[in-house]
């Protein structure tokens, strides 16, 4: 009864810090359609394993399980003449009868969290991961290089907690809503619903407190140099820090509404968005936008700049993602295949300027309307519609050479798809909705964090 009464209370405090602050972030939403999507879930679960069992004992030359029409495990080809790839083809089902599903033999659960973990990123050098969480702390994880051991997870793990609190007890603030390794994998800095950025080292000690804004970070972002930091918040500013000096360099007040996202375009230049549904490229030392793009008709989530630094993409509440260049004002392209809000979105590896040189550079979006979509940025068209998530698609990731993407969902499942047959070659079901997939940087280790308080750690052999 103590507990029940606790979670109220939380959930009360929470509903009238949501009122202070309307139209923030879409986490606050999403804690609303988790609670709603839960009774729906489990019907679903009780249903799907129905017909699982029904299919299991008939025929089993049958390969689709399908609840409904909507929810077929297929996979779409684009029909608007977008060349190359497959017919539309039946795909691997996340039945645990499947040979595709990782077996719980190349899973690792990293356990100690004890809230939803919003946040996960790989150091770009070492086995290192971080996590972020409604916990008020941040977890740097060390993992054992090679295949996981199962074994290890009953053993202490090599873990230190990064503690954003100090003592403080208002639970409101507390969640570490974002993180970012720098270059060198030397430094972690996170990000927090109390308005700070923090900087750590990879032995957990806190270098720098950032205070400035006056709400919630909702995206941080290191330079490539690592001597910048930028910070994008709840207060509509985002914050240019010198990490050297540990002050602010640049505080940049354009937009009217809580800024979601940013990201550097190069060492000195960044682009914003904001839920005023505008996006703005801003430089270091210059007191106005060197560009402002309009064009979206809803908050815009997520703002990606490609590896050159030649082409941003955006995507918005208004169902669409587009894409846009220095060069001119109107977006270059409008990607209108979706069918419900576009959450985030993620370049590949792929093209001029990257590792994978060869292979062509694409654009992956993920949407509430449960599929991901990879689009030709040359011709704006549709490649793939992925369809095999049941529910929103938070999270897609590249593997390092670009063959692969992950894709992490509410419906507490991770598809691996192979980009070459546009279909799922791998899947893990989880135990809770998933808010974030990464890949390390030798592409054989993918980490999902989950709305149930743990971090999963996925070996991916094919």
């Amino acid at each position: 009864m103590v507990s029940e009464r606790r979670k109220k209370l939380h959930k009360e405090r929470n509903k009238e810090f949501e009122k202070e602050h309307v139209g923030e972030r879409k986490r606050a939403r999403e804690k609303e359609r988790h609670e709603r999507e839960k009774e729906v879930e489990k019907d679903r679960e009780k249903i799907e394993n129905d017909k699982e069992r029904e299919h299991q004992r008939g025929n089993q030359t049958h390969r689709e399980i399908v609840t409904d029409q909507e929810d077929k495990v297929t996979v779409k080809h684009a029909e608007n003449g977008a060349i190359g790839g497959p017919e539309p083809m039946d795909i691997c089902t996340t039945s645990t009868s499947q040979p595709c599903e990782i077996p719980s033999s190349d899973v690792t659960i990293l356990e100690g969290h004890t809230s939803e973990v919003c946040a996960c990123a790989w150091s770009p050098k070492g086995s290192l991961l971080a996590s972020g969480s409604g916990d008020s702390t941040a977890r740097i994880w060390t993992i054992a290089e090679g295949r996981c051991n199962p074994d290890s997870q009953n053993g202490p793990l090599n873990v230190l907690v990064l503690k954003h609190l100090r003592g403080r007890t208002n639970e409101l603030s507390k969640d570490v809503t974002t993180l970012d390794w720098n270059g060198e994998g030397t430094l972690l800095a996170t990000g927090s619903y109390d308005g700070q950025a923090r900087i750590w080292t990879t032995n957990g000690e806190l270098r720098s407190t950032l205070s400035k804004h006056k709400g919630p970070i909702f995206s941080l972002k290191w330079n490539k140099k690592g001597d910048y930091l930028l910070t994008g918040s709840c207060d509509k500013t985002a914050i240019v820090w010198d990490v050297k000096a540990e002050e602010w360099k640049q505080q940049f007040e354009f937009h009217s509404g809580p800024t979601l996202d940013v990201d550097w375009r190069n060492n000195v230049s960044f682009a914003t968005c904001s839920t005023d549904n505008m996006i703005y490229v801003c430089k270091i030392g210059e007191n106005h936008p060197m560009k402002t793009f309009v064009g979206h008709q809803g908050e815009v989530n997520c703002v990606k700049w490609d590896p050159t630094g030649s082409l941003l993409a955006s995507c918005s509440d208004d169902i669409t993602a587009k894409i846009w260049n220095m060069k001119q004002d109107k977006y270059l392209h409008d990607l209108r295949e979706h069918s419900k809000e576009i959450y985030t979105l993620r370049w590949s590896p792929t093209g001029p300027g990257t590792n994978n040189p060869n292979q062509k550079l694409v654009l992956a979006s993920a949407s509430f309307d449960s599929t991901v979509k990879l689009w030709d940025v040359e011709l704006g068209k549709l490649i793939y519609s992925l369809n095999g998530h049941t529910h929103p698609v938070y999270s897609v990731a590249f593997s390092p050479s670009g063959e692969y993407l992950a894709s992490g969902s509410h419906d507490k499942s991770v598809h691996i798809w192979s980009l070459k047959e546009g279909k799922i070659v791998k899947t893990y079901a989880g135990n809770g909705g998933i808010f974030e997939v990464c890949w390390n940087k030798e592409g054989d280790k993918i980490a999902a964090c989950f709305a149930n308080n743990t971090v999963c750690v996925l070996d991916f052999r094919m």
